[in-house]
């Protein structure tokens, strides 16, 4: 792809759209974390975000650029939780009709959230089944699609955090995130390259889904045959191909993190930082951890936990898991 079609302005311009409508989430400090590390370590906090994720961004961005006959026909788009609820809290507060199709194995917490945001919830099969669902939909009701992570309207969105990051720590030297299909790495790595190209930018995903490193690996994006992680929000099936194009210029490295790499750095926000993290959040922190991430020593990192949705149950069963892999022999 010759010319990216999502430039700074266009996040800037995303930053104004979504004013108003979303926090302006924390950048704080982790004085353990650094300790361990040797560096300056930060979180961005986008578990404090509306609806429990960076979702909003993107989904409201892309919404209110609708044509207002598009907005008027309402929404669909396909999500494991997070996404389904930013699309279902951006149609709310945009009056637009939301429908949101997730895997019959979806977070229930996750599809009750949406379905409090006002959205009609579609549970439907595995994750293929899922997007051959969608767009059946989709062509049945005429619905405008809002797509997870591969549009440029997602990008910009989601590219807000990398702004809002480098405001808060303009001399950051480095900002890890986890990826799924891309848009939100692809939208920080953006923001930040564009404005502080010396910002290093490193994504994180798991080793039961890495569809973007098996994309840099292999030159091109890949269609995964299948996943298996923890990480649902890091689950997508494929990379977003603009989101291949955008972290090909721009990302410097994407390393791969175990699930009880990604547990262990659940326990930690949790018991150290007093901060709830769901397992796609706290990739980042837990590839930290686990020493997958290399900077020179006393460097300005940002570990973005990208999202806090977990019901008690799911997140007792992971801590519980993350005690019994710590001491096993």
């Amino acid at each position: 792809m010759d010319t990216i079609p999502v430039t700074l302005d266009d996040i800037r311009a995303a930053r104004s759209a979504i004013a108003g409508l979303v926090h302006r989430t924390p950048v704080v400090t982790s004085r353990t974390l650094s300790q361990m590390t040797g560096w300056r370590v930060h979180l961005k906090l986008e578990n404090l975000q509306k609806t429990g994720s960076f979702k909003p961004r993107g989904a409201i961005t892309t919404m209110k650029a609708l044509a207002p006959a598009e907005r008027a026909r309402g929404v669909i788009t396909i999500s494991a939780g997070n996404h389904a609820q930013g699309v279902a809290y951006a149609g709310s507060v945009l009056g637009c009709r939301a429908t949101v199709v997730m895997p019959a194995n979806a977070s229930p917490a996750k599809a009750e959230a949406a379905r409090g945001y006002g959205a009609e919830v579609i549970l439907h099969g595995a994750i293929a089944e899922t997007f051959e669902r969608m767009n059946q939909l989709r062509e049945e009701r005429n619905l405008v699609f809002i797509h997870p992570f591969d549009a440029p309207g997602t990008i910009a969105g989601q590219g807000t955090v990398g702004l809002e990051i480098l405001e808060d720590l303009p001399d950051a030297d480095l900002v890890v995130a986890g990826i799924g299909g891309g848009g939100l790495l692809s939208g920080i790595a953006l923001a930040v390259k564009k404005t502080r190209p010396a910002t290093r930018i490193i994504g994180v995903e798991p080793v039961g889904a890495p569809s973007m490193r098996r994309s840099f690996d292999e030159g091109k994006p890949v269609r995964l045959d299948g996943t298996d992680t923890i990480a649902d929000g890091l689950a997508a099936p494929f990379a977003g191909t603009l989101n291949y194009e955008i972290l090909k210029q721009y990302a410097d490295d994407i390393v791969l993190v175990t699930d009880d790499e990604i547990r262990a750095g659940m326990r930690f926000l949790l018991e150290r930082c007093k901060t709830l993290a769901e397992p796609a959040g706290a990739a980042a922190t837990g590839a930290i951890l686990a020493g997958k991430i290399k900077a020179p020593a006393g460097s300005r990192v940002v570990s973005v936990v990208s999202g806090g949705n977990i019901g008690a149950e799911l997140l007792a069963t992971h801590l519980s898991t993350s005690i019994t892999s710590r001491t096993a022999p």
